[in-house]
């Protein structure tokens, strides 16, 4: 499987974001291969008074000031993870948000980690497994650990996998935040059923 290069992360991040749609995001956990279909994200610019870089640099976003290629994650609500992709070069300060992917392989390890969490239930539908970046974080052992993994390692990386046509491109402003909400920077695949299960606004065209 070819790793994307580091350029692929170095262009515009709005470009990156929408061009995530559709590669496989693959995890080697414990010697067992976890792949998923990244089918929903989010991007955040520097600029941008949604992202953690807005303010500047600090202990908890330095990986985001990183060069493109690089996990972010950080902890959440004080329960949750969320895994960003670092864009741009060094110094940038701009990410994006991975919200959700379609199980492809290593599913039952996937259920078993997400029933390590705020619920502890089994029983989640097939949908719900990583329709979430908290989700998607928990069925992917992402945590603190992964925080500034290189995305060119032999660990976490990302690799081609399905073209997805612009019709089936969705786009609309980002979830679950308070500032930057006109900005239309979250991007999915329309249709399909691991794409974030909450309220949002209308989608509109490419």
């Amino acid at each position: 499987m070819q790793k994307l290069p580091r350029t692929f992360y170095l262009r515009p991040t709005l470009q990156v974001a929408r061009d995530l749609l559709g590669k496989h995001f693959i995890r080697i956990h414990r010697g067992i291969t976890l792949i998923g279909k990244i089918v929903e994200v989010e991007a955040y610019g520097r600029d941008d008074p949604a992202s953690h870089s807005y303010r500047g640099k600090t202990k908890r976003n330095e990986v985001m000031f990183g060069e493109g290629g690089h996990l972010y994650v950080y902890f959440t609500y004080g329960m949750h993870f969320c895994a960003n992709v670092v864009i741009g070069p060094e110094g940038k300060g701009e990410a994006v948000l991975i919200r959700a992917v379609e199980p492809i392989e290593g599913v039952e390890v996937m259920r078993e980690n997400r029933c390590i969490g705020a619920t502890g239930k089994r029983g989640n539908g097939e949908g719900n497994l990583t329709n979430g970046p908290a989700k998607f974080c928990q069925a992917f052992a992402i945590g603190r650990r992964e925080n500034g993994a290189d995305l060119l390692g032999d660990e976490i990386f990302i690799v081609e996998g399905d073209a997805i046509p612009a019709r089936m491109i969705g786009r609309s402003s980002r979830i679950g935040i308070r500032n930057g909400v006109v900005k239309q920077w979250r991007f999915f695949v329309k249709g399909s059923k691991w794409v974030s299960k909450t309220k949002r606004p209308p989608s509109r065209p490419d």
